[in-house]
């Protein structure tokens, strides 16, 4: 498992900014509906009480969506989180890929989650990005729950860091919401970039002999379900 990383956030933001901060890029990693779009104007109008350097790139994604179709933005988000492992938005799959030790890792989010009160709906799983970030701004007050969430957002720093790399390599204007993400959390220490980079260039580790774990054409086993990944997440944590 990956040590957490320490140290300070690089933007400093209060726990009503972070909550607001990690619904908003919740919501923006969900799969573009009516919904979603439906709530732009509202998101916009939140982002603008925190810091430029998290709310900027919060405001990009808002901006590209409200300027889209939603079946080019529907299309785009099933390209981007569906059909490519490299943007898989499930947090333990960089490190465990599908083996079995991935199993004990999931567990880890559930408890998390058990913990505070909630239960995910049957069809989530508990690494999904959106649902962290979900969880991370619920409560009462808003972000009771950042403690929990960030201990395993810095612990699985490393995905979370392939998940934005690999956004940006690709240009997905979904980038944007990870890094912003990011930005609330430490710099990666020396030793977790070195893992990050094996990672990139070995990709995570698979039980079937030959698999190759970024072919294209093939989705991790949580995508075979039919259902976009990400479409309902919003309630998902609940």
């Amino acid at each position: 498992m990956t040590p957490p990383t320490t140290g300070a956030p690089r933007v400093t933001l209060s726990d009503r900014q972070r909550a607001v901060a990690y619904q908003a890029a919740s919501l923006l990693l969900g799969y573009p509906d009516a919904g979603l779009l439906g709530t732009l104007p509202v998101l916009r109008r939140a982002l603008e009480g925190l810091p430029v350097e998290v709310g900027e790139p919060l405001q990009r994604l808002c901006d590209h969506l409200a300027a889209g179709s939603p079946t080019a933005l529907a299309a785009d988000y099933v390209a981007t989180f569906d059909l490519q492992r490299r943007c898989c938005p499930y947090l333990t799959y960089y490190v465990y890929g599908d083996t079995r030790k991935r199993g004990m890792a999931l567990l880890a989010f559930k408890r998390a989650y058990r913990g505070a009160g909630l239960e995910l709906a049957d069809d989530e799983l508990p690494d999904h990005l959106a649902v962290l970030l979900e969880f991370a701004a619920a409560g009462d007050p808003p972000g009771a729950h950042l403690a929990a969430a960030d201990a395993l957002l810095r612990e699985h720093r490393t995905g979370l860091e392939l998940l934005r790399l690999a956004l940006a390599d690709a240009g997905s204007v979904y980038h944007h919401a990870v890094d912003a993400v990011c930005r609330t959390l430490p710099a990666l220490p020396a030793g977790d970039r070195e893992t990050v980079l094996a990672l990139a260039r070995e990709g995570p580790p698979a039980e079937d002999v030959g698999l190759d774990p970024y072919r294209e054409a093939f989705a991790p086993p949580e995508y075979m379900g039919g259902r976009p990944a990400g479409a309902q997440h919003a309630g998902g944590a609940r």
